[in-house]
């Protein structure tokens, strides 16, 4: 089975700075993370039922 490229799972470094959803949320801000490049991405937020996060928009990071 492959897997998503463009999904990120807990744990991993993040590569893109930028504005994370959960891979399978409705339009709930409740199931977005904002993270930094370098950093782990955190675990899914309690009522998402992905398996990861999805870039929604790359930020910059200063």
């Amino acid at each position: 089975m492959a897997t998503d490229p463009h999904v990120f799972h807990p744990g991993q470094i993040v590569e893109t700075s930028g504005i994370y959803r959960c891979d399978v949320a409705e339009d709930d801000h409740s199931f977005e993370s904002t993270d930094v490049k370098g950093h782990r991405f955190p675990p899914l937020p309690h009522g998402c039922q992905g398996g990861g996060w999805v870039l929604q928009q790359a930020t910059a990071h200063h």
